[in-house]
């Protein structure tokens, strides 16, 4: 069987130099060295990563990372060091911590009549940002379609998160999760609530689906888990991941309610319950009764239009005549009326954390 071997070239005017700081200092093993009686090459490994340090070698010193668990306790709680030979060393945290950043409030309406641009992203999917300014950080909202349909290139992977939603507006799309059985599919009206790190892989989808998700904060890593294979053998459903359960909820399901807002009605996806708070998702539309204006008391109140039309009232703001495939944010405090509301009208609302106290003007 055929050995390969990967390694990484690194420049140095003094391979003695060297040696120490990467075997005592970086920890690392020498594998090789030569020639023997004045040596050019010395090859180390370690912490993943091979390193072949060549004196007079044309290429810049550049930086490793060195991830781990205990920084304080490598190499003596240093976390920038010089390597002999010019190296940059930079130390850090292998499971860093979630940072939420506070949210810049702002009133935000994004309308695909001002044809935002689509970027390809991860796995092929085209995204549209419909909160370019990702409220200082605090959340990202996408518009996301699969262009083509049929299997999607996808691995096993996770987001390190604090809140994330896919809901379905258009087509299908088949999903597998860790710890929640077989394939499960998203139709219109249906979405997904993936806890943090649950492990997931979309498989194949409709030529037109179109989703839109959430995830909280905007910047967030997602990493691939290449030991896992989905489906998982065991089932689940009541498994939590930092408090949060998974949410499967499908709108023929949905049962409306009187909603926080004058004039219409909701059907609650469970994700307030199932997340302890940290967010509600609801489907909204009219009742037939007056609208009126209102004022939330939460922190991000975001919304979609996934079909008809409606005129968002704001104070101190022009009217914006919404329509199918638009998005907007109101802040807290700001006291806003959905006015003139199509028959057909359906919201996605999101909100964080969930239910907030809304008063009625």
């Amino acid at each position: 069987m055929t050995d390969t071997r990967a390694e990484i070239r690194l420049p140095t005017n003094e391979l003695r130099d060297d040696i120490p700081f990467y075997t005592k200092v970086l920890g690392l093993r020498m594998d090789m060295i030569y020639p023997a009686d004045d040596p050019q090459v010395a090859v180390f490994s370690g912490h993943g990563l091979r390193l072949r340090i060549e004196k007079g070698a044309p290429e810049g010193p550049g930086t490793i990372r060195l991830l781990t668990d205990s920084p304080d306790a490598f190499a003596g709680g240093q976390r920038v060091l010089t390597a002999p030979n010019g190296t940059r060393i930079e130390i850090d945290e292998l499971n860093p911590p979630l940072v939420l950043p506070a949210t810049e409030h702002a009133f935000v309406v994004r309308r695909m009549a001002d044809q935002a641009p689509w970027v390809i992203g991860r796995a092929g999917m085209n995204y549209r940002d419909l909160v370019p300014s990702r409220l200082g950080g605090a959340m990202i909202a996408s518009h996301i379609r699969i262009p083509g349909g049929g299997p999607v290139p996808d691995m096993v992977h996770f987001h390190k998160v604090g809140f994330q939603l896919i809901f379905c507006v258009n087509g299908w799309v088949d999903v597998l999760y860790e710890d929640q059985g077989g394939m499960r599919r998203l139709t219109p009206g249906d979405c997904f609530i993936q806890p943090p790190e649950i492990r997931h892989r979309v498989c194949h989808s409709g030529d037109d689906v179109e989703v839109i998700e959430i995830g909280v904060p905007a910047e967030h890593v997602t990493e691939i888990d290449h030991a896992m294979n989905l489906p998982t053998p065991q089932q689940r459903p009541d498994r939590e991941w930092n408090g949060q359960r998974f949410v499967h909820s499908l709108a023929a399901d949905g049962v409306f309610r009187p909603f926080r807002l004058p004039g219409f009605e909701a059907r609650d996806t469970t994700i307030d319950a199932n997340t302890r708070g940290v967010a509600s998702v609801m489907v909204a539309r009219p009742d037939g009764q007056p609208t009126a204006w209102t004022r939330h008391k939460g922190d991000i109140l975001f919304t979609y239009v996934m079909a008809g039309g409606l005129v968002l009232e704001g104070e101190g703001k022009d009217p914006f005549r919404l329509e199918k495939g638009d998005g907007f944010v109101i802040p807290p405090g700001m006291a806003t009326r959905y006015a003139q509301p199509t028959a057909d009208l359906q919201l996605l609302e999101v909100t964080l954390p969930g239910n907030p106290e809304t008063e009625v003007l």
